[in-house]
Formats: C-alpha cells, sequence, structure tokens
C-alpha cells in the first residue's frame, strides 16, 4: 500500500510484523491474529494463510503449524504459505529480528546454511505448505536449496544445480582425503557449525527499552529526524 495510502484512512491488509510495526507508530489498528481472522470471517475470501519475515524457519513454521490447526478445526480451507527469514533469531522477542542490536547491519552470523534450508523447505512441505519461500537474508543458494529438495515432488532439478553436486557430491574429487570424506548427504546433514568468533555470544539480549503502544519514540514522523531527537536515542543506547 502507497504511504499516502495510511494518511488517507484506507484498509490494509497484512499479517506478521509489519502491521503490528504500524499499529504501534500510531499509522493502524491491527486486527485479530491471522488463524482467528480467517476463521471469524471465511467471507473475507482468503486464499492463502502464512506467515512472513520477522522470525527464523524454526519459529515460522511452528506459527503456520498453529495456524493449520486452527483452520482444520474450524474446517475452513486455505492454502499455507511461509516466507522466514535466512538468519537464525531463537533469542528475539515478540517483534523479530528488529529488536536484536545486530538488526540491521550486523546480522551476517546467524546467516543458515542451504543445509538448513534443506531441512526447512523439507518440514515446510511435510506440514502442508505448498507456497515455499523466504524474506530477509535469502540469497540465491537458499532459493535453489528449496528447489533441490522438493525436487522429487516437482520432477526436476533447477537449471543452477549444473554449477554443483547434490548435497556436496562434488567434493569426492577434491585433493584433501578429509574433505572428500564429507561427500555425503549424512555429515551435512548433522554438522553443527561453529561460528568462529570466540569472544561473541550465542544469543543476544533483545533491545526494547521499556516503550509501550503508544510511546513517543514509537511514532513515525515525516521529516527526518533531527540532531537533537538523535542525541536523545544515543544516550539511552547501552552496550
Amino acid at each position: 500500500i502507497p504511504p499516502e495510502g495510511l494518511y488517507a484512512g484506507e484498509i490494509v491488509i497484512g499479517d506478521g510484523g509489519f502491521v503490528f510495526a504500524l499499529e504501534k507508530r500510531g499509522y493502524v489498528k491491527a486486527g485479530p491474529w491471522t488463524p482467528e481472522a480467517t476463521v471469524e470471517h471465511p467471507e473475507a475470501g482468503a486464499s492463502i494463510v502464512g506467515v512472513n519475515c520477522h522470525f527464523d524457519p524454526d519459529i515460522s513454521l511452528e506459527t503456520v503449524k498453529l495456524m493449520k490447526e486452527g483452520l482444520q478445526a474450524a474446517k475452513v480451507k486455505a492454502h499455507l504459505m511461509s516466507q522466514p527469514l535466512a538468519f537464525h533469531t531463537p533469542d528475539c522477542g515478540k517483534q523479530g529480528f528488529i529488536d536484536l542490536p545486530e538488526f540491521p547491519f550486523g546480522l551476517e552470523p546467524r546467516i543458515v546454511t542451504r543445509w538448513d534450508i534443506q531441512k526447512y523447505a523439507r518440514k515446510a512441505y511435510d506440514l502442508g505448505i505448498r507456497y515455499i519461500g523466504g524474506c530477509c537474508g535469502f540469497e540465491p543458494y537458499h532459493i535453489r536449496a528449496i528447489a533441490e529438495e522438493l525436487a522429487p515432488e516437482r520432477g526436476f532439478l533447477p537449471e543452477a544445480s549444473e554449477k554443483h553436486g547434490s548435497w556436496g557430491d562434488s567434493l569426492s574429487m577434491h585433493t584433501k582425503p578429509w574433505v572428500r570424506a564429507r561427500a555425503r548427504k549424512e555429515y551435512w546433514e548433522n554438522l553443527k557449525p561453529a561460528s568462529g568468533r570466540p569472544y561473541c555470544p550465542s544469543m543476544s539480549k533483545p533491545d526494547g527499552w521499556g516503550v509501550t503502544k503508544g510511546a513517543r519514540e514509537l511514532m513515525q514522523q515525516r521529516e527526518a529526524t533531527s540532531e537533537q531527537q538523535l542525541k536523545e536515542l544515543f544516550q539511552k543506547q547501552k552496550f
């Protein structure tokens, strides 16, 4: 929806953290949680129900699972969708990754591997999700991993699969024997990758500053943030 629509009083229909963020800024009033809205208002004709952004694949799939259970209990039919982040966010708060201190320019250490995404694609498909994708952080190799994992169901591999071997089997020609030993699905499926950052914690403490709905800091303004406003925020920032 264009920005001017928010000020014109147009109805906004959406899902997930974006609507909640707009509500906190005073632009819109968010409606019921998606499963409740779908069940209570089937006449709205929602064809797809799902989640997008703000949380990692595991959290997103758990959420879609709850949505599916709500739909089944109410005997309402809808296609399921999932487009999570490509970042691990087990430590985030209710607003998702935007409250993590690494957001938005220090999230790279949290990036999921292509193998994580293959597992995600399989879990999503088994859950009954057929609109399987990704949001912030997803790279082309992540999307390729989805297509490769679901190749048996789709009947073909993506064109980009020609560039590498499935589950690392192209490593079978590597000069080092210990690397050749990694040319198998079992190795990559069970790998617990290290971060290589000995002085960094494995989890972060989400920011929040104790602000609640209606707090001045949450209100978005049309004009650019002033130097004085920035100074006030810098003084509140804790490291």
